[in-house]
């Protein structure tokens, strides 16, 4: 599996996303929509909005949390085959 993280620093539910991955130690290339020129503009292009942290699952676009709800860690623990944290 290649996963790739859209974040930015200041952003809390990536924060969170990267400390789900982190604990179940699933590798993943970050990009940071701040540093990384045409980022965020990928972003729009893919899903409509600029809204992150965004998952890139073998290419597929996951939006892993919903406004309010915050991070998915059921459905992200199902979806990448790993325990619920």
């Amino acid at each position: 599996m290649h996963l790739t993280v859209y974040t930015a620093p200041w952003c809390r539910d990536c924060r969170e996303a990267k400390r789900f991955l982190a604990q179940h130690q699933i590798a993943y290339e970050e990009i940071d929509i701040e540093q990384v020129p045409g980022a965020a503009d990928t972003v729009l292009a893919h899903v409509g909005k600029r809204a992150i942290p965004q998952f890139v699952i073998d290419g597929k676009w996951v939006q892993p949390y919903r406004p309010g709800r915050g991070f998915l860690h059921a459905e992200m623990s199902e979806l990448l085959g790993v325990g619920k944290s």
